[in-house]
């Protein structure tokens, strides 16, 4: 059996992503927590303004993912020279890309959270977070290059030990400029989004120090010596664009999402931000697979293995919910003590637990249909995954649309949107991976 497929190879490479999810996963339950002392509009603000501020970012790591999928492509083939060249053009286009979302930060999305929202305290609330939090861009955009040339060459050990350095300034800086211990600042709201900044820019750093130190420079090519080739960086722009375009529909679907229950009062609001730290603390071992699928799969059709794709990704399901399983034994057995940690009103309990009771299923669901969609996506044929994505949002949104607006329900209810994105999400994949063309994508690669 080739060593690709094998459980001890997939578990390897996935386990340091799954313990840097935890570790990053952590930032955002922190902040969670300690904004809900301050406050449920500061809590719904820094809430929306940070999916705004992932929505942008995460354009960006699309960049970076299809680069990814290609530098995973030449490292199974073993043409490492080559992936130096790819990371130089991932910097020719990310940091003239840093500073134009900068811009829209400062100047458009102000505009926007302002037409958007129905609560003007939450609306003002959410712009001052976003004008600090816009600064930590750059360094976002410099960490998913870093990101995409270690997950892509399998060296993923090296991102537990960045994401905890990230997770533990953050935290200590939140502890501090939150509520003015440590001799910092009492800046409250701002304070979470300037931890969040310093803790990215620390994080830069550590990457910057690490590669010149610890990687072979010149197997990978890594010089810097290379001339920009439009040939290339139009392949990685290729590849990508379409997962930049499906990672900010992806995005921008939850924000939406969580707009239209905004619709529905400020305290479905900040359930809704509660339920979602939760959610992204049962989703770590799923997005740490998923991460993990897209290398490994372009990796094994870079070894000429396309007919083993369906297995491997069959093996990944098979450990994404088997982790989920064991984390959700703490969903199910210690509902009240999770949500104890948070400052959730008596008033908003029974809405609270019952939209927790409504994500510990929805997660396993989520664990399956999310590997199989990143198996697609490794294949190379990102404008299928986009076309999937597309679909599935447009179906989501509607459906969450039409319950708020006429059927007036309880915000459990609407959480059962989610049931229906991943329904048609693991349907569609599947029948690409089982009867699509993707076997003869490696051409365009």
């Amino acid at each position: 059996m080739n060593a690709s497929l094998s459980y001890k190879n997939i578990w390897s490479i996935a386990l340091p992503i799954i313990i840097s999810g935890v570790a990053q996963n952590m930032v955002t339950v922190v902040d969670t927590l300690y904004l809900s002392k301050v406050g449920k509009i500061e809590l719904g603000a820094a809430g929306n303004a940070g999916i705004l501020y992932f929505l942008i970012a995460t354009v960006g790591l699309g960049f970076t993912t299809g680069a990814q999928i290609i530098i995973a492509r030449r490292n199974g083939e073993q043409n490492f020279v080559k992936i130096g060249n790819i990371i130089k053009h991932c910097f020719y286009f990310m940091l003239p890309f840093a500073f134009i979302m900068w811009g829209v930060f400062q100047f458009t999305l102000p505009y926007f959270i302002t037409f958007i929202s129905k609560s003007y305290l939450i609306a003002e609330a959410s712009i001052s977070f976003m004008n600090y939090r816009s600064y930590g861009v750059l360094f976002a955009f410099i960490n998913f290059i870093f990101i995409a040339f270690f997950v892509g060459t399998k060296q993923t050990k090296i991102l537990l030990y960045s994401t905890l350095m990230m997770s533990f300034t953050n935290v200590i800086l939140d502890y501090g400029l939150v509520f003015g211990n440590l001799g910092l600042p009492n800046m409250g709201l701002q304070g979470a989004a300037l931890a969040s900044i310093i803790s990215e820019g620390v994080t830069t750093l550590y990457f910057i120090i690490y590669t010149s130190n610890k990687v072979d420079l010149n197997k990978y090519g890594l010089n810097f010596k290379h001339k920009f080739d439009r040939l290339i960086f139009g392949r990685i722009l290729n590849i990508s664009s379409p997962i930049m375009l499906q990672n900010f529909i992806t995005l921008g679907g939850w924000f939406i999402f969580f707009s239209i229950i905004e619709q529905m009062g400020e305290d479905e609001l900040a359930i809704s931000h509660i339920i979602r730290s939760i959610y992204m603390v049962l989703m770590i071992p799923l997005f740490g697979f998923s991460a993990a699928t897209n290398s490994l799969v372009s990796n094994l059709i870079g070894e000429g293995l396309q007919d083993k794709v369906i297995k491997l990704t069959g093996r990944i399901v098979i450990l994404t919910v088997g982790c989920t399983l064991a984390l959700m034994f703490f969903a199910f057995v210690f509902p009240k003590e999770i949500i104890s940690f948070y400052d959730v009103p008596t008033e908003l309990l029974t809405d609270t637990y019952a939209t927790l009771g409504v994500i510990r299923y929805s997660v396993i669901m989520f664990a399956i249909t999310f590997i199989i969609f990143n198996a697609v996506t490794g294949t190379g044929n990102t404008r299928i995954s986009l076309i999937i994505e597309s679909i599935n949002i447009f179906i989501y949104l509607t459906f969450a649309y039409v319950i708020v607006t006429y059927f007036s329900p309880t915000v459990d209810q609407v959480w059962y949107t989610e049931f229906v994105y991943f329904f048609f999400l693991g349907v569609m994949s599947f029948l690409y991976l089982k009867f699509g063309n993707w076997k003869t994508k490696k051409s365009v690669i």
